[in-house]
């Protein structure tokens, strides 16, 4: 039988990829892990896809013009099987396509890929959407990774987190799993932010807009993890209050607006395909 997780290495990273969600189980360098290992006492994920919808539906239910149907909170993907389609001693690909199970609660044919590859210290993991359907297909997307917090070796130290851009994003909330439209200040300050539990017990903070397209993240004066996001414009930062762990999320779509209704494609950020048409997200993480 084949094991359905896959190792990848080289001389600077180690990391395991199961065709499980085709999630990522772990991320080492030198022996040190990075990635949150899925304590089920906290939460039994490490890095899981976010599709066809990114956060809750009211009531878990979607829409897609006069479709209806129950979806749990990140959609399906991520408690799906994935086949693999190729594997290398530093790269493999996996694809989901659609199934009866999947068109009974997503009536589309599409075809989800995920590609996590080494390169040096660098770990990309891409995402591809194609609409095989004959029509216009509405999504979202999104990674939702999550690391230790504190990492290793570091524990006393306070942790950062330092947009590139050093800008001031507005912060949005969540209220019963649904995005509020009101924005508060912004936690950030010329895009630093001190990482404290507390900033969590509201659940997750949201940014909409404006957190550009990289940070960093580790200890106050230690080693970083350097993040880049492509075709990812919404960040989310989740801790579960009191876990070992930071979740930092880049996402193309979020939760439903409160009262905005069920639609997919009313959920800010979605995106729509036409028939034939795919797109592409990329999220690196950089070990420095």
């Amino acid at each position: 039988m084949t094991d359905p997780i896959v190792t990848l290495a080289n001389d600077h990273l180690t990391a395991r990829v199961s065709d499980q969600g085709a999630e990522l189980q772990s991320l080492t360098t030198n022996g040190s892990p990075l990635l949150w290992h899925g304590d089920g006492a906290w939460w039994t994920g490490r890095s899981p896809i976010l599709f066809p919808i990114v956060g809750r539906a009211e009531g878990d239910l979607i829409a897609v013009g006069d479709f209806t149907a129950e979806m749990k909170s990140h959609g399906f993907a991520r408690r799906s099987l994935f086949r693999r389609i190729a594997a290398e001693p530093t790269r493999v690909r996996h694809e989901l396509t659609a199934t009866e199970a999947t068109r009974a609660i997503y009536p589309f044919d599409f075809r989800l890929t995920l590609t996590h590859a080494l390169d040096g210290k660098t770990l990309t993991i891409t995402a591809g959407v194609e609409n095989l359907d004959t029509a216009p297909m509405p999504f979202g997307l999104g990674f939702h990774p999550a690391f230790l917090w504190p990492l290793p070796g570091h524990e006393d130290a306070p942790h950062v987190i330092q947009l590139d851009n050093g800008a001031e994003p507005l912060l949005a909330r969540l209220s019963g799993g649904q995005l509020t439209e009101e924005r508060r200040p912004s936690p950030f300050v010329e895009g630093r932010l001190v990482l404290d539990q507390s900033q969590f017990l509201k659940d997750a903070m949201v940014f909409p807009e404006g957190a550009g397209a990289g940070l960093s993240y580790g200890p106050e004066d230690g080693p970083k993890l350097r993040f880049s996001f492509e075709n990812l414009p919404n960040l989310a930062i989740w801790q579960k209050p009191g876990a070992p762990f930071i979740c930092i999320e880049p996402w193309h779509g979020m939760a439903a607006i409160a009262g905005a209704g069920p639609q997919i494609a009313d959920r800010p950020y979605s995106l729509t395909l036409a028939p034939g048409d795919s797109v592409k997200f990329s999220l690196k993480i950089v070990i420095d």
